[in-house]
């Protein structure tokens, strides 16, 4: 499988999930558009090695996804950079933690700019170079909270939601063209946040972080494996879908998260 000639843009891929999803399709020949913030000599680092071990083009751009304009810009960069954008990978996200009733109007409304706004206005602009070249992979990531709720967490769950119906309604819209539009639903992934998080708690409580990893899926009713998601695995199934063998896949929210939706 080759994807060598064709152009991906990955939201929110200097880190986590993001820049193993630019790495495995870089892996596979295709040049690479990073968006993210971070500091300066993160993103040469992350332009170098992805440059350096898969001899790809790796562009970059600090697009506030929040900022409709500065999204524009950026598929605008991309297409100049690259000469097309045939992948588009939106895993951006924001999320905050708090009761809807106590929940910051400001937070909500940054988290649904970024989590749901930003995908539509990436998919309006880039979907005309996709039909032009008549060729294109959308590939949304949502997540498991996008088919059942949780407490304090009322942005995440309702852009997700969200996200998985974007998909489908994109979906039948291109279904008669060599474009398809699919959602990703990974469950508790490890991401440096969650990593983050738990480092935190076991600073503040005198413990240890493993420790609080196993009681991170005792408790409740997370994933049945145990064990976080790799974000390489998740990388590797949009990568699947970017390929040939994707192209009769189209609409689909694609959980990948331990069987967690299996015992609901």
């Amino acid at each position: 499988m080759s994807l060598k000639g064709k152009s991906a843009l990955v939201t929110g891929s200097l880190g986590g999930i993001g820049f193993a999803t630019a790495n495995a399709l870089a892996a596979l020949g295709c040049d690479i558009m990073l968006n993210g913030f971070a500091d300066e000599a993160v993103i040469r680092q992350r332009q170098d090695e992805l440059a350096r071990k898969h001899a790809v083009r790796v562009g970059y751009h600090g697009a506030d996804l929040a900022d409709p304009p500065q999204i524009a810009q950026l598929i605008d960069v991309t297409v100049a950079t690259h000469g097309s954008l045939d992948i588009l990978v939106n895993n951006a996200v924001v999320r905050y933690f708090a009761p809807v009733e106590k929940f910051d109007p400001a937070d909500w409304d940054r988290a649904i700019a970024v989590n749901l706004s930003a995908p539509f206005h990436l998919i309006r602009l880039g979907l005309p170079h996709m039909r032009r070249a008549g060729w294109g992979r959308i590939v949304n990531m949502a997540s498991v909270m996008g088919f059942f709720g949780t407490v304090d967490r009322v942005d995440y769950v309702t852009t997700k939601t969200g996200i998985v119906g974007l998909t489908r309604a994109v979906a039948l819209e291109v279904a008669r063209s060599a474009i398809t539009c699919n959602a990703i639903c990974p469950g508790a992934v490890l991401s440096p946040a969650t990593e983050g998080r738990l480092e935190a708690a076991a600073a503040r409580e005198g413990r240890d972080k493993a420790e609080l990893m196993r009681e991170y899926f005792e408790t409740g009713t997370r994933q049945p494996s145990g064990r976080f998601i790799e974000a390489d695995n998740v990388a590797g199934l949009i990568a699947f879908l970017c390929g040939p063998h994707g192209a009769d896949i189209n609409g689909a929210a694609l959980p990948i998260d331990g069987a967690w939706l299996a015992g609901r």
